[in-house]
C-alpha cells in the first residue's frame, strides 16, 4: 500500500511540475517526460559516481568500469521508471529482455558510436558526450514509452473507449423507437 502512495505522489509531483512549465510547454510535454528527465538525470550522476569508484578507486580498466557503471545506472533507471514514472504492470519476462536489447543498442549507437564520431570530426569530447547524451535521452524515452512500458497507455485509453462506446450505445438506445429497444433487449415485439 505504501508503494502505491509513493507512485501517486510522484505522479502528482510530475503533473504539478509539468503544469508550471513556461511558454505553453505544459500543453505539449507529458508528465512522464518530466519524470523520465528527473529519474535519468539522477541515474546519470549515479553512472558518473560509479565510474569514479570503478575506474578511479578500484582501478578497473576503463571499458570494464564504463560498462559496469552504465549497466548499474541503467538497472536503477529501469526500476524507477517502471515503478514510479510509467507505473507499468506488464510482464517482466517481456520487458526486461527488450530493455536489455534497447540499452545495448543505445550503448553502441550513442555512448560509444556517436560520441566517437563527433570527437573524430573535431568536436570536443565533452561536448560530443553531451550531444550524444541528449540523443540517447530521446531514444530511451521513446523506447520506454512506446515499446517497453506500452501497457501503461492502454488502461486509460481502453477505459475511455469503453466509456465512449457505452455512452454511444445508451444514446442510440434512448433514441431508438420502442420496438427497437424491446428487440435489442431480447424481448419480442408485440
Amino acid at each position: 500500500m505504501e508503494s502505491v502512495a509513493h507512485r501517486e505522489r510522484f505522479a502528482a509531483a510530475m503533473t504539478s511540475i509539468t503544469g508550471k512549465l513556461p511558454f505553453g510547454l505544459s500543453r505539449v510535454v507529458a508528465p512522464s517526460v518530466v519524470g523520465y528527465l528527473l529519474i535519468n538525470l539522477c541515474t546519470f550522476f549515479l553512472d558518473l559516481a560509479l565510474l569514479a569508484v570503478f575506474h578511479g578507486g578500484l582501478k578497473l580498466p576503463l571499458p570494464v568500469a564504463v560498462t559496469l557503471s552504465y549497466g548499474s545506472a541503467g538497472t536503477v533507471s529501469y526500476i524507477a521508471n517502471r515503478v514510479l514514472n510509467f507505473r507499468s504492470h506488464g510482464p517482466l519476462g517481456r520487458q526486461v529482455p527488450l530493455y536489455v536489447v534497447i540499452m545495448a543498442s543505445n550503448y553502441f549507437i550513442f555512448v560509444l558510436g556517436l560520441t566517437n564520431v563527433l570527437a573524430a570530426v573535431g568536436v570536443f569530447y565533452e561536448l560530443a558526450r553531451v550531444i550524444a547524451a541528449c540523443c540517447e535521452g530521446v531514444y530511451l524515452y521513446c523506447s520506454m514509452r512506446w515499446l517497453i512500458f506500452r501497457d501503461t497507455a492502454r488502461p486509460a485509453a481502453a477505459a475511455e473507449q469503453a466509456g465512449a462506446a457505452e455512452q454511444a450505445g445508451a444514446t442510440e438506445l434512448r433514441a431508438a423507437p420502442e420496438s427497437s429497444r424491446r428487440a435489442s433487449a431480447g424481448r419480442p415485439e408485440q
